[in-house]
């Protein structure tokens, strides 16, 4: 079996040396980066698995990384931010980070959050049908959600969806008109050995939203339904 592969993007030589130790002891291929400018050239060259991504970098910080990264790479993504600043958090969670961990930070949650955020992506979405079950093309009015191609169409114009935004609206599509709490959807889209919170969930159906209303959509409706959580409302007549 071919190692999994993490680059490291910290400016700290202790920190890329001591991760270093832990992540090939667990069987890892492991790069470092120092340098926020060189970080995409460093992604691009080793094709890492996951990506671990210092937010403060000299040059580009991580937030600007991320943001170039995603427009052309859905590799996973755990940031480091500074203890207690919810901003970056969020911040980096809107921008397509798979997670976040504060720092200062023991390696060993870091290296459980690695193979958390693996396990994750690297399985099927909808963990509430059994294998083989799961219908990949969902089709109302004016939306197409294709969990096979991993695309979505809107009034038949494809939009862009991060695989963790198109797997959450294919769930709650395919599980129209019923109501799911955070906690729920957390376990079945993201699994249950998530490291993060339910902000995580209110961040991802807000970015769904803004794609989804560039368009007028009154046979359906990505809903909130307060105190308890999210439901996909759809009409008999959106098919």
């Amino acid at each position: 079996m071919t190692p999994t592969k993490v680059l490291i993007v910290d400016d700290d030589l202790n920190i890329q040396e001591l991760l270093r130790l832990y992540f090939v002891k667990d069987g890892f291929n492991v790069y470092t980066e120092g340098h926020g400018d060189r970080a995409e050239a460093a992604v691009l060259s080793c094709q890492p698995d996951v990506v671990v991504l210092d937010l403060m970098l000299p040059g580009k910080n991580g937030f600007d990384i991320l943001r170039d990264l995603r427009k052309r790479s859905d590799v996973p993504v755990i940031m480091l931010t500074a203890r207690g600043e919810t901003l970056d958090k969020v911040v980096g969670l809107e921008l397509g980070a798979d997670d976040y961990l504060e720092k200062p930070f023991e390696p060993k949650e870091l290296l459980a959050r690695v193979k958390a955020v693996l396990r994750r992506t690297r399985a099927p979405a909808g963990r509430l049908f059994e294998a083989g079950q799961l219908p990949e093309r969902l089709r109302l009015n004016h939306l197409i959600v294709d969990l096979a191609r991993y695309s979505v169409y809107l009034d038949g114009r494809e939009v862009e969806f991060p695989p963790k935004e198109l797997e959450l609206l294919h769930f709650m599509v395919l599980n129209r008109n019923r109501v799911f709490t955070r906690e729920q959807i957390l376990d079945n889209i993201w699994g249950h050995d998530f490291f993060g919170d339910t902000r995580t969930v209110d961040v991802h159906i807000k970015r769904i939203r803004e794609k989804l209303d560039t368009i007028e959509h009154p046979e359906w409706n990505l809903k909130t339904v307060w105190g308890v959580g999210y439901k996909f409302e759809a009409s008999e007549d959106a098919g």
